[in-house]
């Protein structure tokens, strides 16, 4: 089971980057340099952030990007959306089709509470959160 994508994983490497830099803007030719991650594909990210209002743009010299809310506000659960959709997993892991014995299989009823405390975790994560704990490693 994957969790987060590429997309996901590199919006959010980004979004902790701009968050660690504080509410600065920044283009993506910089912020591709700072986290490493292909400028096409970093560009396409921003725009897909800025287009759900976790990013804002400006054109222009002197433009750029910054986050649009504040990074405490920024929940991972909602890149995960934006990137992948549902967190949800409903696959039955014996067949590949829905079987009629999902809502009584005790192995899904096992996997259900487990994806409910990971989504509790996943929702209570935000890129403030990640950024701190981000800084706060590379300090010890």
């Amino acid at each position: 089971m994957k969790l987060v994508n590429r997309e996901t994983h590199h919006a959010i490497r980004a979004l902790v980057a701009m968050a660690e830099s504080g509410l600065e803007k920044t283009t993506v030719a910089e912020l591709a340099k700072r986290t490493d991650i292909p400028r096409p594909f970093l560009r396409k990210i921003v725009q897909t952030l800025n287009k759900e209002g976790i990013l804002e743009s400006s054109r222009g010299k002197g433009g750029g990007f910054r986050l649009a809310l504040l990074p405490d506000r920024i929940l991972l659960t909602r890149l995960i959306q934006v990137f992948q959709g549902s967190v949800k997993s409903y696959e039955c892991l014996f067949r590949k089709n829905f079987c009629d014995d999902l809502k009584i299989c005790p192995l899904r009823l096992k996997i259900q509470k487990l994806e409910n405390t990971m989504l509790a975790e996943l929702a209570a994560t935000t890129i403030g959160t990640l950024a701190r704990e981000f800084a706060a490693g590379r300090a010890s």
